[in-house]
């Protein structure tokens, strides 16, 4: 199953809610109705991840036969103090790393086997990823930093003949995560806060199917990483994105509708959400 995440165009006489300027209005794509019942199908899943690395002649263990899945549409949170191995995971999810054993598989087919130029193609087209420190590129504007998986993705005969088309999707996306009045401001001007909003609009510009999130409230006040929070949580809904976030904080995890505990580089616990966003289980390391 692919997630919708295009942008369309808005055809009725409605005034769009985000939108300030005038012009084409826009909206995003509704998330598809669940029938009654069914589970979410599976979208990413691992079996037997392990991972170690050498430190002065030591080898150290960091994951132990992990086996976990990412159910489409939900947001999916890996918990666990530091050390315990989750952004390593998340690494391996990106196809950033390789692990010494085990499969991962995203619809089904495998990824952590792919040849290097696939693994770019696959992160530049499927996959998006924030990170808690945002790799903003200081030189570039707001605008220009979330067009730039596109400016390297594409041919320059693509780009330029897609210019207009990723330009709006670009301003639609700013404007979605409350950046339309930051659009040629460098990162150096912008705070911690805007610089995630902005690293969320650039890692959806390819319209991802899976968004992975490396502590993307780590770096931000509890105020400002609540309304990060609250922005992943329209894009799941509004765009059917799947999330997977790794967190050292279960305030946070608590907020996802699956979660995920890794302790000492094992699958500890895990619980799903319903409704209330709190999970079935409490983690051992409370």
């Amino acid at each position: 199953m692919q997630t919708s995440n295009a942008v369309t165009h808005h055809t009725t006489n409605q005034p769009h809610h985000h939108s300030k300027q005038n012009g084409p209005h826009f909206r995003i794509a509704p998330k598809p109705a669940q029938a009654v019942g069914s589970a979410p199908p599976i979208i990413m899943s691992t079996s037997g991840l392990k991972k170690s690395y050498r430190k002065a002649q030591v080898t150290i263990p960091v994951l132990r036969d992990v086996d976990f899945s990412v159910s489409a549409g939900q947001i999916t949170a890996i918990a666990g103090q530091s050390g315990s191995g989750k952004t390593t995971l998340l690494h391996l999810l990106a196809t950033l790393d390789s692990p010494d054993q085990g499969e991962i598989h995203l619809h089904g087919k495998r990824i952590d086997n792919l040849p290097t130029q696939a693994r770019d193609r696959l992160r530049n087209e499927t996959l998006g990823m924030i990170f808690q420190f945002y790799h903003l590129l200081p030189e570039l504007t707001t605008l220009e930093n979330v067009l730039t998986p596109v400016m390297i993705g594409q041919s320059v005969m693509k780009y330029w003949k897609n210019w207009r088309v990723n330009l709006e999707r670009a301003k639609t996306l700013l404007d979605l995560v409350g950046l339309s009045h930051r659009l040629e401001h460098k990162p150096r001007e912008l705070s911690g806060g805007e610089m995630q909003r902005a690293a969320i609009a650039r890692s959806l510009i390819r319209s991802p199917q899976l968004l992975l999130a490396d502590e993307p409230t780590g770096n931000l006040d509890r105020q400002t990483g609540n309304e990060i929070l609250d922005i992943l949580r329209t894009l799941n809904e509004q765009e059917n994105l799947t999330i997977v976030m790794v967190t050292h904080d279960l305030e946070i995890a608590r907020q996802a509708d699956r979660l995920v505990q890794l302790v000492e580089g094992r699958v500890e616990e895990a619980g799903t959400v319903a409704g209330s966003r709190q999970p079935d289980v409490v983690a051992k390391s409370e």
